[in-house]
C-alpha cells in the first residue's frame, strides 16, 4: 500500500509542476507564443526522462549493478564525436544549413548502428560475458572523447562554442518536427521492453537463478541491452546527453519503494525522472535566466549523489 502511496504522491507532483511549468508567468498579450514554446518542451521533456529512466533501470537490472548507466557502452560520447566532427569538418555555417532534422537523424541512427554492431560482435560467440562487452564499450568511449577533445583543441574558437552547446543536454531548442517520430519510436520500444517486466525480475536474480527458473538469459539479455540503446540514443539525439540522470532517479527509486518488481520501480523510476527534469527546466528558465542548461544542473546533483553512493557502499 506503501508503494502505490508513493506513486501517487510523485504522480501528483509532476501534474503539479507540469502545470506550473506551462502557465507561470503567462499573460493575455503572450500566451499562445508562450506556450507554443513550452508544450513542445514538455512533450521532449516527457520522452527523455522515460527513455532515461526506462533504460538505466533496464540496464542496471541485466548488469546487476546500481551504479552503472548506459552511457559505459560509449554512447554519449559517440554523440560528442560526431557533433564535434561535423562542425570540424563542415564548419558551423554548413552545421547550421544541415538543420535539426538531418542532424538528429544521422546522430540516432549512428548510436543505434554502433550499439548493433557491438552487441553482434561481442554475442557472436557463447557464453559471451556481459562485463567483457562493458569493458569494450568504456574502451570504445574512451577513444570517442579522445578523438572529440583533440578537434576541438585545434578548431575555431568560434565554432568550439557551437560544439559546446551541443554537449550539454537542453529543451531549449526542441524542434517540433522531431517529436513526431521521437515519440513512435520510443513508444514502441517501451511497449516492447516493458510487457517483459516480470522476467526482468527473474533476471535481477541472476543468470544461473534465470536459466533455472527458464528464462532464456542470453536473448532476454540481447532484446533488453538493444532496447536500452534505442532509448538513449533517441534521448541523446533529441536533446543532448544527461549522464547522472540515470543513476540519480533509479537509485531513488528503490530508497523510496524498496521493492525489486519493475512493474513498480520502473513507473516510479519515470515520475522522479520527469520531476527532475520539470524541476530542472523551471529553474533554467525562471531563477538562472537561461544562463546555464539543464544538464549542468543534473550532472551537478547527480554526480553528488554518486559520490553518497559510493560512500555508502564503502561503509557497508
Amino acid at each position: 500500500m506503501r508503494r502505490h502511496k508513493v506513486l501517487y504522491i510523485l504522480f501528483l507532483l509532476v501534474v503539479v509542476c507540469s502545470v506550473l511549468f506551462l502557465v507561470y508567468g503567462l499573460n493575455p498579450n503572450s500566451y499562445q507564443y508562450a506556450l507554443s514554446r513550452r508544450i513542445p518542451k514538455l512533450i521532449a521533456i516527457a520522452m527523455t526522462g522515460s527513455g532515461v529512466a526506462v533504460s538505466s533501470v533496464i540496464f542496471q537490472t541485466v548488469t546487476n549493478n546500481r551504479i552503472l548507466t548506459p552511457s559505459v557502452l560509449g554512447l554519449d560520447s559517440l554523440y560528442n564525436l560526431f557533433q564535434t566532427l561535423i562542425v570540424f569538418s563542415l564548419g558551423s555555417l554548413n552545421v547550421a544549413l544541415m538543420g535539426s532534422n538531418l542532424n538528429f537523424l544521422i546522430a540516432g541512427g549512428l548510436m543505434i548502428i554502433f550499439s548493433l554492431l557491438l552487441f553482434k560482435m561481442m554475442f557472436r560467440r557463447e557464453n559471451t560475458n556481459l562485463f567483457f562487452l562493458l569493458m569494450i564499450g568504456m574502451i570504445f568511449g574512451t577513444l570517442f572523447s579522445s578523438l572529440s577533445s583533440f578537434m576541438q583543441m585545434v578548431m575555431d574558437p568560434n565554432e568550439f562554442l557551437i560544439v559546446q552547446n551541443k554537449m550539454f543536454a537542453s529543451f531549449n531548442n526542441v524542434k517540433s518536427s522531431l517529436l513526431g517520430i521521437s515519440t513512435i519510436t520510443m513508444g514502441l520500444t517501451l511497449f516492447w521492453v516493458l510487457k517483459d517486466a516480470k522476467k526482468l525480475d527473474v533476471i535481477a536474480l541472476g543468470k544461473e537463478q534465470a536459466i533455472n527458473l527458464g528464462i532464456d538469459y542470453d536473448r532476454m539479455v540481447r532484446k533488453m541491452l538493444v532496447a536500452v540503446a534505442i532509448l538513449v540514443s533517441v534521448s541523446t539525439a533529441l536533446v543532448g546527453p544527461v549522464t547522472f540522470l540515470g543513476i540519480l532517479v533509479t537509485n531513488l527509486a528503490y530508497q523510496m519503494i524498496n521493492d525489486y518488481r519493475h512493474s513498480i520501480v520502473i513507473p516510479t523510476s519515470i515520475l522522479l525522472s520527469l520531476l527532475a527534469l520539470i524541476g530542472g527546466q523551471f529553474l533554467v528558465e525562471r531563477v538562472f535566466q537561461f544562463n546555464t542548461t539543464i544538464g549542468v544542473i543534473i550532472n551537478f546533483v547527480g554526480g553528488l549523489y554518486f559520490i553518497y553512493i559510493l560512500l555508502k557502499e564503502e561503509r557497508l
